[in-house]
C-alpha cells in the first residue's frame, strides 16, 4: 500500500522513513506573502517544488529525518534601475534535518551548519517553501540590461529655471544698502 502525503500536513518521520518524494506546481496566489511581492498581474504564475525525504544515521546512534526541498518561481517586481517591471526568477536547493522538539533544533542549530527544524506529523511543506522562495528575493530588483535608457542627471531644467527668476532671499537687503549709500 502506498502511502499518500499531503503537502499542507507532511508527516515528516513517514516521510523520511519511506524514502519518498513528491512535487507540486501551485499557483502563487496560493502562496500569500510571497504574491504580495509581486508588482503585476498573477494570472499564469506558479511555484514549483519538489521535496525528498530520507534517513540519515544520528550522531546518538538513531536516524534521523532530513528533507531536500527544492523550488522555484517567477515573480513580476519592478527594477529599481529604470521602474519597468522585471521578471525575477527566485530558487532554493537546501536541506533540512529534523529534531525531535524545539530544545533539540536549537541546540543542533548552534552546533552545526544544517537548518535545523522541529520534527512534526502535521508539517506545513508549503510553508516552508513560501519562506525559502521569500528568503530568496532579490534585495534590489533590476534588468541585467535595462530596455530604456536611463536617466542619470539629478537636475530637473524646470526647477532650475524657476529658482533662476526668483529673487534670493538677501536680494531685498541688498537693495536697502546699495539705496542708503548712494
Amino acid at each position: 500500500m502506498k502511502t499518500e502525503f499531503v503537502a499542507g500536513r507532511l508527516d515528516v518521520k513517514s516521510f523520511a522513513q519511506a524514502a519518498a518524494s513528491f512535487s507540486g506546481e501551485d499557483a502563487l496566489a496560493a502562496y500569500e506573502r510571497l504574491a504580495q511581492e509581486a508588482q503585476g498581474p498573477l494570472e499564469g504564475l506558479t511555484v514549483n517544488w519538489t521535496a525528498r525525504g530520507e534517513l540519515r544515521p544520528g550522531a546518538g546512534g538513531g536516524n534521523e529525518a532530513w528533507l531536500h526541498l527544492q523550488a522555484r518561481a517567477r515573480l513580476p517586481l519592478v527594477c529599481q534601475r529604470c521602474m519597468n517591471p522585471v521578471d525575477a526568477e527566485v530558487s532554493t536547493d537546501r536541506w533540512f534535518r529534523f529534531a525531535a522538539d524545539e530544545a533539540t533544533a536549537a541546540a543542533l542549530d548552534d552546533e552545526t551548519e544544517e537548518d535545523v527544524l522541529v520534527l512534526s506529523s502535521e508539517f506545513d511543506l508549503q510553508a516552508l517553501v513560501e519562506d525559502e522562495l521569500l528568503m530568496e528575493l532579490p534585495l534590489v530588483p533590476r534588468h541585467e540590461t535595462c530596455p530604456v535608457e536611463i536617466k542619470r542627471a539629478a537636475a530637473d531644467p524646470d526647477f532650475d529655471e524657476a529658482s533662476a527668476a526668483k529673487p534670493g532671499p538677501f536680494a531685498a537687503l541688498a537693495s536697502l544698502r546699495l539705496g542708503k549709500s548712494g
